[in-house]
């Protein structure tokens, strides 16, 4: 058998067996119940407009204050990486390592209780809003600043050379020439990174939230609890889902088009 024959009968089998778990989801399963507990209508109107209006919000407000601090810093901490300072590039290293490492429920945990018992009268700016904005961007930042340091070996080192060659310093080339070729080649992996901080939003439940700073999965759950149905979970889901299967796309569309690019 030839591998086209072979990798056509492959994907035969696998359509096939899509298309009967469809149809076992279908035929068996309890529809009644799943109106009940997961689509009820009644209970998902008591959710509007309030799931707009303060959990998405609020969500779409943590997300991106978090992005914005992970960009600058993680940035920052790339450069550091790349820079001829041994010291710079240890102080960057361990940055990536241990914020990498630890789970962002921990450095939420970390900012929310740990710091402001270690140094009393420590207040963040715009208080919850900030200590989210801090402590998720710099978990973002970890994996923001590997992201920008791939992106920036991959700019040929000619560019560098030539600009150097004309007399121009270092920092004004990494600024001027460098970083912004850089930024187009990681513009699908930073998209990504913004789907997982809005999904990683979810996490901010553990530094307590009010009816006013309350996100999406919180309150979904919270409904849930009080009317003992999961339909306000859909709901915060299919929420998730507005935002993030469009980022999807757009990542996808941005991969292809740098595909053609190249």
């Amino acid at each position: 058998m030839s591998p086209r024959k072979r990798k056509l009968y492959v994907q035969v089998a696998a359509y096939a067996v899509f298309v009967l778990a469809v149809l076992g989801l279908v035929l068996f399963a309890d529809w009644g119940a799943v109106g009940e507990y997961f689509l009820d209508l009644d209970v998902a109107a008591n959710a509007f407009p309030k799931i707009i209006t303060v959990a998405l919000k609020n969500t779409v407000i943590y997300t991106l204050s978090a992005y914005v601090v992970g960009f600058v810093i993680g940035l920052v901490v790339a450069l550091m990486r790349l820079s001829s300072i041994a010291v710079y590039r240890a102080v960057a290293l361990v940055y990536i390592e241990v914020f990498r490492g630890l789970p962002a429920l921990v450095v939420f945990l970390i900012f929310g209780f740990g710091l402001p018992v270690a140094f009393p009268g420590l207040v963040f700016p715009f208080e919850q809003y900030g200590t989210v904005a801090v402590a998720l961007g710099l978990v973002a930042a970890a994996y923001m600043a590997e992201t920008f340091r791939a992106g920036i070996q991959a700019v040929p080192k000619g560019q560098m050379e030539a600009a150097r060659s004309l007399g121009m310093p270092y920092t004004r080339a990494m600024r001027s020439i460098v970083v912004p070729q850089a930024l187009r080649v990681v513009i699908p992996p930073l998209t990504n990174e913004l789907i997982l901080l809005f999904k990683d939003s979810s996490l901010v439940f553990v530094l307590g939230v009010t009816a006013f700073t309350t996100e999406l999965s919180k309150f979904g759950g919270d409904l849930a609890a009080t009317y003992a149905d999961s339909t306000p979970l859909v709901l915060a889901g299919a929420m998730y889902l507005v935002i993030t299967v469009p980022l999807g796309y757009l990542v996808r569309r941005l991969e292809a088009k740098q595909g053609r690019a190249r």
